[in-house]
C-alpha cells in the first residue's frame, strides 16, 4: 500500500472511530432519551417549537433536545460519512484535496479549544494527513511533469 493511500486510511480511520464513538457514547449515557423517542414516536423525538417560549420547557424537553443534538444532530453522522468517503476514494487512489483536510483540521482545533477536555484534538491529526497525502500528490505529480518535459 503507497504511502498516501495509507494515509488517507488512517485519517478515515480516525473519523470513523470519532463519529462512531461519539453515538456510541450517546447511546450508553442518554438511553432513557433515545428510547423514549420510539415510545413518542420518531417523528416527533425532537418536536419543533416556533413559540418562543423558553420560560415554560421542562428539564425533560431540554435533556431531549441536548440528546438530539449529541447524537444524531451531532457532527457524528457526517463526519462517518465523510470517513467513509475518504477511505473508499483512498481505496481508488483519488486524492482528497488539502483544503478538506484544512477544513477539518481547523474546526477539529477550534472545538478542542472550545470543549476541553474532548477528543476534538484527534480529529486534528485526521485533518493533517489528509493535508500530507494531498501534498505527497503535488510532489509526484511534479516529479511526474518534469520527466515528461525532458523525455
Amino acid at each position: 500500500m503507497n504511502s498516501k493511500k495509507r494515509l488517507l486510511r488512517w485519517a478515515s480511520g480516525i473519523m470513523l472511530v470519532l463519529g462512531a464513538g461519539h453515538l456510541s457514547l450517546l447511546a450508553l449515557v442518554a438511553r432513557e432519551d433515545v428510547t423514549g423517542w420510539v415510545d413518542r414516536g420518531i417523528w416527533a423525538a425532537v418536536p419543533l417549537d416556533l413559540s418562543g417560549g423558553g420560560a415554560d420547557q421542562t428539564v425533560q424537553s431540554l435533556q431531549n433536545e441536548v440528546a438530539f443534538w449529541a447524537g444524531p444532530g451531532s457532527f457524528a453522522v457526517p463526519l462517518i460519512l465523510l470517513g467513509c468517503l475518504i477511505w473508499h476514494l483512498a481505496g481508488r487512489g483519488v486524492t482528497v484535496p488539502a483544503g478538506i483536510g484544512w477544513g477539518l483540521a481547523t474546526w477539529c482545533a477550534v472545538g478542542g479549544v472550545l470543549l476541553v477536555p474532548s477528543p476534538y484534538f484527534a480529529g486534528t491529526v485526521a485533518g493533517a494527513l489528509i493535508v500530507l497525502a494531498a501534498r505527497k500528490e503535488d510532489r509526484s505529480g511534479t516529479a511526474r511533469d518534469r520527466e515528461a518535459v525532458q523525455a
